[in-house]
């Protein structure tokens, strides 16, 4: 791990993840978050002993010390590290906090298809040398 307040681990083939990632890039000037595409040629999922359809289920944080944070959690990590602390307070009421959740569960399981990378009933995340195809309804 290196000296970021988190790493954030997502899907560079995703066209409005990319769009979150590259207003998050610009927004972090204090170089406070590291940002690694699970898309990329050299990205490698067992040097971190960690599932690839894990880390594509749902957006994953790696913490300064080593520990992993999922799905909403990461959100809010990045824009504190950002300085828009002030926008994940109101994120942890307990009715905001719920809707959000199943909110991104909603979108994380269905956003194959959602960014067009889905055709007939199978959708596929391709990555070099592994063609992994998943069922329409897979919670990736």
């Amino acid at each position: 791990m290196s000296e970021h307040q988190i790493e954030v681990f997502f899907d560079g083939d995703c066209p409005l993840c990319t769009r979150e990632i590259a207003t998050l890039r610009r927004l972090d000037r204090a170089g406070r978050i590291g940002f690694v595409d699970l898309a990329a040629a050299d990205f490698d999922a067992a040097a971190l002993e960690v599932d690839y359809g894990a880390l594509m289920d749902r957006i994953h944080g790696r913490l300064p010390d080593g520990s992993w944070v999922e799905g909403v959690e990461v959100f809010r990590r990045l824009y504190a590290a950002v300085g828009l602390g002030w926008l994940v307070a109101p994120t942890r009421l307990p009715g905001i906090s719920h809707a959000l959740d199943w909110a991104y569960r909603t979108f994380a399981k269905h956003r194959l298809r959602l960014t067009g990378r889905c055709q007939d009933s199978a959708c596929a995340t391709p990555r070099a040398g592994d063609t992994e195809t998943l069922s329409m309804g897979a919670a990736r």
